[in-house]
């Protein structure tokens, strides 16, 4: 019996990789686009739905869930499915799974109530670090320092809101660097310029302010780095991210370091743990380390840069055992669905 794939496709996505691979191994796969109104009745022949969505699309922030669980519903395998996604881009979301699972994370602490925050504020220790749910790369993300700075952010919180989109030039350091770095042309970027300012434009009006909640989490002083474990079915890669110069934030550096050397084994452990609680098929896990040595998980995320992963020297299997050589996530992904569906089958 053939194996029918439909891959919502998004150029510069896993899509890409994903139906180029389908093509080399032969397997029946077609393009599809999940914000049709008739999505549902065009699965309804698949086997299996891959679709990377994202942050920064309303659609995709809109629908992506649903449209998960409802062809979960009617039988199909799905990457990411919603022990992987449902939680995406949702710090607080994250928060109450790593709690529900006994994860060791960072403490942190969510407020839905304006006095319950600022009574919290009165006996917390600074600094303190304040997110948005929503965000990558460290958007979203600053350092409190003293109780006044804190207390105002939450007044901003239940009050006026926040973009969940922050402007283009919020952190034109960084963004300048990782830019460089890529080895592409100034003009190049200046010219999409405008384009990226409308998108952040038309995504805050469409997904709209963050507000009635204040999250904040300890901060973890000492960390020069962080350590980034990707688990992928019986996988996991990991790399280090170096802190940016003057900031105590290493998502969205850009200074990305494969030394195993850094790599400690307790990392890699707790990521496969967590990742099959969770019940996820991928999850990347970013760590920090507390004054005591335990390794704590900040954040998870099911989406991640496929680049990142593939220049990982090699990974380790779930009994911590090496096995080197360079692979593209996108293809692990590919081939564990293409396991499960042969399994399903007997």
């Amino acid at each position: 019996m053939s194996t029918r794939i439909a891959i919502h496709h998004r150029p510069d996505s896993f899509s890409d990789r994903w139906a180029a691979r389908c093509a080399e191994l032969g397997v029946e796969h077609e393009r599809v686009n999940c914000y049709d109104c008739d999505i549902m009745s065009r699965l309804a022949s698949a086997d299996a739905l891959l679709w990377h969505f994202a942050h920064t699309i309303p659609e995709d922030t809109l629908v992506a869930a649903s449209i998960v669980k409802a062809a979960e519903t009617m039988g199909l395998v799905v990457f990411p499915n919603t022990a992987s996604s449902w939680h995406f881009d949702d710090k607080v979301a994250q928060k109450y799974l790593l709690d529900a699972v006994g994860a060791p994370r960072i403490g942190t602490y969510v407020f839905l109530q304006r006095d319950k925050a600022l009574e919290w504020i009165e006996s917390a220790e600074f600094p303190k670090v304040f997110k948005l749910a929503r965000g990558a790369g460290s958007a979203n993300v600053r350092l409190v320092r003293t109780r006044d700075e804190a207390i105002a952010l939450v007044k901003r919180a239940f009050g006026a809101g926040f973009k969940p989109i922050p402007g283009y030039l919020s952190d034109a350091t960084t963004r300048y660097r990782q830019f460089r770095k890529r080895g592409g042309r100034i003009l190049t970027k200046l010219r999409r310029l405008p384009g990226e300012l409308r998108k952040a434009i038309v995504v805050n009006r469409l997904i709209g302010r963050e507000r009635g909640y204040a999250y904040f989490q300890d901060f973890l002083p000492g960390n020069v780095f962080d350590t980034r474990v990707t688990v992928i079915g019986d996988r996991a890669f990991a790399f280090t991210r170096n802190v940016r110069s003057g900031d105590f934030r290493a998502s969205g550096s850009g200074g990305l370091c494969y030394d195993l050397a850094r790599i400690k084994p307790d990392a890699v452990r707790i990521a496969f743990e967590v990742a099959r609680k969770i019940g996820a098929q991928s999850m990347a896990f970013d760590f920090l380390v507390a004054p005591d040595g335990r390794y704590l998980i900040g954040e998870v995320c099911y989406a991640y840069n496929a680049k990142a992963v593939y220049d990982c020297e090699g990974h380790w299997d779930s009994a911590m055992n090496w096995h080197p050589g360079h692979m593209w996530p996108e293809d692990a992904i590919l081939e564990d669905l293409l396991e499960s569906l042969k399994s399903r089958r007997g």
